[in-house]
């Protein structure tokens, strides 16, 4: 039967598996785990087993096989190939070569078979085989194990009772067995790559179309397309992808690395790339990959020198000079992409561009599927969790997730390992195993690389350490935390979540606590940033702050953006004079990222100040800052409540009544309570300390309880930071907000004067 090749998915890749439709396996007589021969046009043939299709390949007629099985049967994706059911015995012993850098000491027989079972093998077929951790491999590489030998011959199958024979002979050593092997296992395939299945088909229409059928653009009339760039942040797979489609495609592959083509001598530079394009053109079809391509062309009126210059021309003539480049196709990477001459950026030179983004939900679940494709995790791990749980981390970032999981392991059988002897033991080898501990560990320390320069560790604060606050904490909730629970809720009901929250009240009340109970309970990345860090003594840099943050914001969403005490860089515009109006243009770079053209998607930005009269009223209309929420001094249940949180852990007496202790701190905000408790815990010290020999502190500690003697101590001591005036003063501010518009403000400042 003839089918079309298509790609494997991630997670089942490098288990010699073929994936072949119900209809198709039918029409062949075929069940699960029955093995299939598969011949491409060639004289390359494949041998794998039968797995069911993927319900969209349902009547497609396709079969999935990974890097490894195309490159063996000598196929691409796309290509037609012949299947048909084979007659594979099982094997008694197979005898393996291992590389000669591999020393383990012991019998890894068992290891190989446990790896290998059910896999298809032929004399001197070369199979990946991944231990998944040790010196010897870098994470994520498979060791390539030599077959040297098969009983009975010819292509066997590897079960439970197979014998596993380790060869003395190295695997460099021992020849392909007459069967023309391919060279060595490809470094990268498409299975390698997670997260990136629309990006990888628009790069394959631009790359392989053109190589394998230039037939279909001479029938169009049109040339084929000359180069594609391929642009994002750093870590997110732009390289990768380039590699896997060079050893995908059978093509000649250059690369060049932007630096090492720059020389001092006059000339030198544009010569070497010129003989890069010759050879590419000597050995269509070719691909030429320029990685880091903003290093050699840059913009030219900002070049610092001459040879910058040059070498952008060259690039551009040699792109689409005089001479026709033939089949050539240019690949080039960069996370810089406004720093590229706009002349590179046209049609018929990079015809393409293509955004590799940071990757969302779905996609980091494949990179963790191939990242822990060899891993022997224990069964309580849900990569879907983790998948949940790494907002903003690009493919780099969960790759150095799952390396240090694994290093986590290690550390923790290391006791066992004998570092001074050149082998490993088998037996330790067996008995590892990456458990959920090591990736939770493992996550402590893995920050997203795009926040790395204003990233904060979200503060571990739960509601439950918010006292009161019941409407506040409810108006929060529905703010920032519903549009990311309940996405399609909001779109069913056509509408936009809220840009900002105003948090404003007097000093003490929460406002900072809240904003870190959000941050923790939104599982969301958060950037804090307090007012003056902003500010910045040079023309235009403070600004360019502001830019940077809502930049990172959005590229790493959903994202809070934390401003703390807003009024010291958003005062109302016009108000100042005599400094160097600084401060006017940071409100405006405000309002414009608040309310641009560019949408903020999944970003909110939360404020306080307690001085909503300084700020700026253009930030506070709807569309902006458009929650307005009044964190008040604490009624008497509220102060019940904080009393609650702040004495939790604490030993208090039984005539201690936290009812009487709300009734006697009327006017008292929350940081004037946490300040009573403290200070009666200090009483209670004091008292216990000047009463106890030191001998004795260890026997007696257990007794010390804080009286109410003590918390009548602490109210004298303590006095309410905010007078009846200046709560007034906050319930006319509410008022304000809530019964008229924002062109009122100035009555606000009144109230404050």
């Amino acid at each position: 039967m003839k089918l079309t090749v298509k790609p494997l998915k991630q997670k089942d890749a490098g288990r010699g598996l073929a994936a072949i439709d119900r209809a198709s396996m039918r029409e062949l007589d075929l069940e699960n785990g029955d093995y299939i021969l598969i011949e491409g046009n060639g004289d390359g043939q494949a041998v794998a087993r039968v797995w069911p299709g993927y319900p969209e390949d349902e009547g497609r007629g396709v079969v999935r096989i990974d890097g490894r099985l195309r490159q063996e049967a000598g196929v691409g994706i796309d290509d037609r190939v012949t299947v048909e059911s084979a007659d594979v015995k099982p094997a008694t012993s197979v005898t393996v070569a291992l590389p000669q850098n591999l020393r383990i000491r012991g019998d890894i027989g068992p290891l190989v078979r446990d790896k290998l079972s059910g896999q298809a093998v032929t004399e001197g077929q070369t199979v990946p085989f991944s231990l998944s951790f040790g010196p010897m491999t870098s994470s994520g590489q498979s060791v390539p194990l030599k077959i040297a030998s098969t009983s009975p011959s010819g292509t066997v199958v590897i079960t439970d009772s197979t014998n596993i024979e380790i060869s003395e002979t190295p695997a460099e050593q021992i020849s392909a067995g007459g069967r023309e092997s391919p060279e060595g296992v490809p470094n990268v395939t498409y299975e390698d790559i997670g997260g990136l299945d629309d990006e990888l088909d628009q790069v394959r229409e631009m790359i392989e179309l053109p190589m394998r059928h230039p037939e279909l653009f001479q029938q169009l009339g049109i040339e084929p397309p000359k180069g594609v760039l391929l642009h994002g942040p750093p870590g997110t797979g732009k390289t990768l992808m380039a590699k896997a489609v060079a050893n995908e495609i059978d093509a000649h592959f250059q690369t060049i690395s932007g630096p090492e083509i720059m020389s001092k001598y006059y000339g030198e530079s544009e010569e070497q790339l010129r003989e890069v394009f010759e050879e590419a053109e000597e050995n269509a079809p070719a691909i030429v990959f320029i990685d880091e391509i903003d290093s050699i062309a840059a913009k030219r009126e900002e070049a610092g020198g001459d040879v910058e210059r040059r070498v952008v021309a060259q690039l551009l003539s040699l792109m689409d000079g005089l001479e026709e480049r033939g089949r050539v196709t240019v690949i080039a990477a960069t996370n810089r992409v406004d720093a590229l001459d706009p002349a590179l950026r046209r049609g018929g030179r990079f015809d393409r561009e293509i955004e590799i983004g940071v990757p969302d939900k779905d996609g980091r679940k494949e990179i963790l599927q191939v990242h822990t494709r060899g891993m022997p995790l224990s069964d309580s791990i849900d990569l879907d969790q983790y998948a949940e749980n790494t907002h903003g981390f690009v493919g780099a970032d969960l790759e150095s997730l799952t390396k240090e999981a694994a290093m986590t392991a290690l550390r923790r059988i290391r006791p066992e390992l004998d570092l001074e002897s050149d082998e490993i033991d088998a037996e330790v080898l067996e008995s590892l195993q990456v458990t959920e501990a090591d990736f939770k560990e493992a996550l402590k320390g893995i920050e997203p690389s795009a926040l790395r320069e204003v990233f904060v560790e979200v503060p571990d604060v739960t509601w439950n350490d918010v006292g009161g606050l019941e409407d506040t904490k409810e108006r929060l909730r529905e703010t920032i935390q519903w549009p990311l629970d309940y996405p399609e809720v909001f779109e069913q009901m056509d509408m936009q979540a809220a840009k900002g929250v105003l948090m404003y009240g007097p000093p003490g009340t929460g406002k900072t606590l809240l904003a870190k109970a959000v941050a923790n309970e939104a599982q969301s990345n958060f950037i804090s940033i307090k007012g003056p860090e902003l500010l910045n003594k040079y023309v235009g840099e403070s600004e360019k702050g502001v830019r940077e943050v809502f930049e990172k914001a959005r590229s790493n969403a959903p994202t809070v953006i934390f401003f703390d005490e807003i009024d010291s860089i958003a005062g109302e515009r016009g108000r100042r004079t005599g400094d160097s109006g600084v401060g006017e243009r940071v409100v405006s770079q405000l309002l414009t990222e608040l309310d641009g053209l560019e949408e903020l998607e999944d970003v909110v930005v939360i404020a306080t100040t307690n001085r909503p009269d300084l700020i700026d009223s253009a930030l506070l209309r709807p569309g902006r800052l458009d929650r307005h929420v009044h964190v008040p001094v604490p009624d008497e249940d509220g102060r019940k409540r904080i009393f609650e949180v702040h004495t939790r852990d604490k030993p208090l007496a039984d005539a201690v009544d936290l009812e009487w202790l709300a009734g006697e701190t009327d006017g008292y905000v929350g940081a004037d309570i946490e300040a009573v408790c403290r200070e009666a815990s200090m009483a209670a010290t004091r008292e216990f300390v000047n009463s106890v020999d030191p001998d004795d502190v260890d026997d007696t500690i257990g007794n010390v309880r804080i009286s109410r003697e003590h918390f009548e101590h602490a109210l004298e001591e303590v006095s309410p930071s905010v007078t009846p005036e200046t709560r007034e003063r906050y319930e006319e501010i509410e008022e304000t907000f809530t019964t008229s518009e924002p062109e009122t403000e100035a009555e606000v400042g009144r109230t404050f004067q």
